[in-house]
């Protein structure tokens, strides 16, 4: 049998000639891949490194939901332990009213305090490290507003570096894990930021437990109250929660119109 004449280049081959698909290249399906989602901050498939930082960030929402209800209630029977788990301002005025009132100490809350603020923030350093930008935008979210301070903080990190992780200790309204991700991003040592973020920690909770010193037994006063009711603010608390996962899960259902 006589083999088939060539194809001259240039001209498309005839249809008994048509090459059959490399096996090697699987063909497009024209469906997005289970990690081709808006929402991650990285593209494609995800490395060690960006699993286990999700799964930081998952367990740090997760551990904020627990201590909402938890706060009332910690706060009237043990401050200092409120502290360290958060870093509270008011557990640090309660600490301050209570040793002005001769009532404990407050040199270790201060000192545990500080660490229960910051002990998160290395997550967000390191994920801005290894996400840069994408992080950003996921963090900025849909909302317009939280797309705006979301970008306020860049610039401010961005310029200032050092002094704009000082001024998330501020009482202003700068997103400060878009800081922190910025100057991780922009090649910032881990060192640096871990000094910079325990002095800015250390000062801020040092405030806040003058001003309870100052305030004295007015402020015991206050959290005396807040422990007596203690157990229906956290019940309120769990409530407002569950109300707002079920209006969330309620518009995501709903279908849109068209």
């Amino acid at each position: 049998m006589t083999a088939p004449p060539p194809v001259p280049s240039g001209e498309p081959a005839p249809p008994d000639q048509d090459p059959s698909p490399d096996p090697a290249q699987p063909e497009p399906t024209g469906r997005p891949g289970p990690w081709d989602d808006a929402r991650l901050p990285w593209k494609g498939r995800p490395t060690r490194a960006d699993i286990l930082c999700w799964v930081g960030f998952s367990l740090s929402g997760l551990f904020a939901i627990v201590m909402l209800p938890l706060r009332p209630i910690l706060l009237g029977a043990n401050p200092v332990l409120l502290g360290f788990l958060t870093g509270s301002n008011s557990a640090m005025v309660t600490v301050g009213a209570l040793a002005a009132t001769g009532v404990g100490s407050w040199p270790l809350p201060l000192l545990l305090g500080a660490i229960g603020i910051i002990k998160f923030d290395p997550l967000f350093w390191w994920a801005g490290k290894l996400w840069g930008r994408g992080l950003l935008e996921v963090m900025s979210g849909r909302s317009a507003r939280a797309a705006r301070a979301a970008e306020r903080a860049e610039r401010l990190a961005r310029r200032f570096g050092v002094a704009a992780i000082l001024v998330t200790y501020l009482p202003l309204p700068i997103p400060s894990p878009i800081v922190y991700a910025t100057v991780g991003a922009a090649g910032m040592r881990l060192r640096t930021f871990l000094l910079v973020d325990l002095i800015g920690a250390l000062v801020s909770r040092a405030g806040y437990i003058w001003l309870g010193f100052a305030l004295g037994q007015r402020a015991v006063d206050v959290v005396e109250v807040i422990a007596r009711y203690s157990l229906w603010i956290a019940l309120v608390l769990v409530a407002g929660l569950l109300i707002n996962a079920w209006r969330r899960r309620g518009t995501r259902s709903t279908p849109a119109p068209g």
